[in-house]
């Protein structure tokens, strides 16, 4: 018996040597150049000198196999600096390709150079990139998608075909100069004058109609859609006219699937769909637009399209495409009211993983934090023309009352890495630092935060839970929160304050949804939890750029752990210097 044991675990032992040699042997090293660069962009009727990558915009697609290797050179051929952000992305061990300026690298200066290097790690479906510097996202960004494994399929039936759907935000203005003229006035800055879907804003914007993008389907298929809200500052509500959609996956990772005939996304995340050629051969919009939360402010209220095109009628001849344009005209899709949250929150409650996950039990760590707007004073050394918001204040924003300040000299994970004082410190506070009534009427007292570079400190391997409370400090609004080199489990969310002792209950520690962006509602809350298995310097921000820039965001700093695999590796030789 003895010996047929000893045959048995070393049939075992080959059997698994050989998968994972076969695996390594199939993973491959894809290499790519992004040229950072200004180039004309004609939209609503006039042209901006906007900047892309490679000339694109949207940039190129990246396009992986779970498992492969990314290999990008960036060059800055811009006036700007810039860095770029792997969305969604792991980054195990490799947190100075993680990109965020000043948090993990400084940025690529004007004529210089940064190659990002990282391997995708048990993540299958759909990310995207972007710039990570000032607000260069609003035109520098693209799709990344990570196909199985070779030889692994999908948990669904593989579809005919696969169509990406950027959705974005055009100014008809230097985006880079909306965002200055917001700081330099205090002020909320210009809403933008467009949606768009794969940068082009669509039939129903004036000098649209000629790029509107089309997606073929045929009659009996079913296609999957990746569908990535890439604005900068606006959740989104999307539809396909007369068309089901099933959800099958979000932020890279698998879902059980359910249908709806409406998606809302926050900025940052990605819902993948299945969508099946069943209604008669026609044209249907597929449109996207605003669902905004915050109370008495103003926003971009239009309606982005593309078409959903059946290949029968697809025209083929210039008589046939004259023809089309009075006989068959899209049908447009029925869209909720912008401000309508519960059709936002029934959506987002309806995720769950694929299989039982194995969820976090005992907590470590265990955060409460606050999140929401603030309005600063007037320093008295400023003009009235700096301070234009409320009642002659500057807006801001925080966390737990620190709205976060990046450093400008070095990047706050080269200070973490080589014990460098005085770039940031360690003492965010895990909880708030008064307690109130969040979602209620708060005292004026309390809109003023403080301001600071703190990070939260986590021994490797720490479980670690997070309460992240919307408030009404100025006014409540939906939060779409990222957290940067993790995945999370979102356990429950709801509205109102968060109570520990009747909320708890509600955690569903089966299956929950693994994200990287999390909707916090609207006056309410969301508790999310992962374990700190990647050293390095991850910042937690709002996705909603203006609120970064404001500072709603803090940094967990997550030590090595044993041995080289639990630690960082070393900065790469051409990582860009202040």
């Amino acid at each position: 018996m003895e010996a047929l044991s000893s045959i048995f675990l070393l049939v075992l032992c080959l059997l698994f040597a050989s998968s994972t040699m076969w695996t390594l042997a199939n993973a491959k090293a894809h290499h790519h150049e992004f040229v950072i660069q200004a180039t004309p962009v004609k939209r609503l009727c006039k042209i901006q000198n906007s900047i892309t990558v490679n000339g694109q915009y949207p940039g190129p697609t990246l396009e992986a196999n779970n498992g492969d290797t990314l290999v990008i050179k960036v060059t800055n051929k811009a006036r700007y600096n810039v860095t770029i952000h792997w969305h969604g992305i792991r980054q195990m061990r490799t947190g100075w390709a993680d990109g965020p300026e000043f948090v993990t690298q400084c940025p690529i200066r004007p004529g210089g150079s940064y190659t990002y290097r990282f391997t995708v790690q048990g993540q299958e479906g759909t990310l995207w990139w972007h710039a990570h510097s000032s607000w260069l996202r609003a035109t520098v960004y693209g799709a990344l998608i990570i196909h199985p494994k070779q030889g692994d399929s999908y948990p669904f039936t593989k579809p005919n075909r696969q169509a990406t759907l950027l959705l974005g935000e055009w100014w008809d203005a230097n985006p880079i100069a909306v965002a200055r003229t917001a700081t330099r006035t205090g002020a909320a800055p210009n809403v933008s004058d467009a949606y768009t879907i794969n940068g082009q804003p669509g039939d129903l914007y004036k000098c649209s109609g000629k790029g509107t993008v089309i997606i073929p389907i045929d009659s009996g298929e079913t296609n999957l859609l990746r569908v990535i809200n890439a604005a900068m500052n606006q959740p989104l509500f999307f539809s396909v006219a007369n068309h089901k959609l099933t959800v099958v996956g979000a932020d890279a990772s698998y879902t059980k699937p359910f249908t709806t005939k409406i998606l809302m996304l926050g900025p940052g995340q990605t819902t993948d769909v299945l969508i099946t050629g069943d209604q008669p051969p026609s044209r249907y919009y597929m449109a996207a637009r605003a669902y905004f939360s915050a109370q008495n402010a103003p926003f971009d209220n239009t309606t982005t399209t593309a078409i959903l095109e059946y290949k029968s009628v697809r025209c083929n001849t210039t008589t046939n495409c004259k023809k089309r344009k009075t006989v068959n005209k899209p049908i447009m899709p029925q869209l909720p009211a912008f401000n309508d949250t519960n059709t936002a929150s029934a959506f987002t409650k309806r995720f769950r993983s694929l299989r039982k996950v194995e969820v976090p039990t005992k907590i470590d760590e265990n955060l409460f934090v606050t999140i929401g707007l603030g309005l600063n004073n007037c320093p008295k050394k400023f003009p009235s023309r700096r301070c234009q918001g409320l009642n002659g204040t500057r807006f801001a924003a925080s966390m737990n009352n620190v709205s976060f300040v990046l450093p400008n000299n070095m990047s706050i994970l080269q200070a973490y890495q080589q014990n460098i004082p005085g770039v940031y410190t360690t003492d965010f506070p895990g909880n708030p630092p008064r307690i109130f009534d969040y979602t209620g009427n708060v005292s004026r007292s309390l809109w003023q935060p403080s301001f600071g570079t703190k990070g939260y400190k986590l021994k490797y391997g720490s479980r670690v839970q997070v309460v992240l409370q919307d408030t009404s400090v100025i006014t409540p609004e939906n939060h779409p929160i990222h957290l940067h080199g993790y995945d999370f489990y979102i356990l429950a969310e709801g509205f109102g304050n968060f109570n520990p002792k009747t909320d708890t209950k509600r955690f569903n520690l089966v299956d929950p949804p693994l994200r990287n962006t999390v909707a916090v509602p609207a006056n309410g809350w969301a508790v999310i939890r992962f374990v700190a298995d990647n050293p390095g310097a991850w910042v937690m921000h709002c996705h909603l750029d203006v609120h970064i820039n404001w500072g709603l965001a803090m940094v967990f700093l997550v030590d090595n752990g044993v041995g080289q695999l639990q630690s960082i590796e070393p900065p790469p030789a051409d990582l860009p210097v202040c």
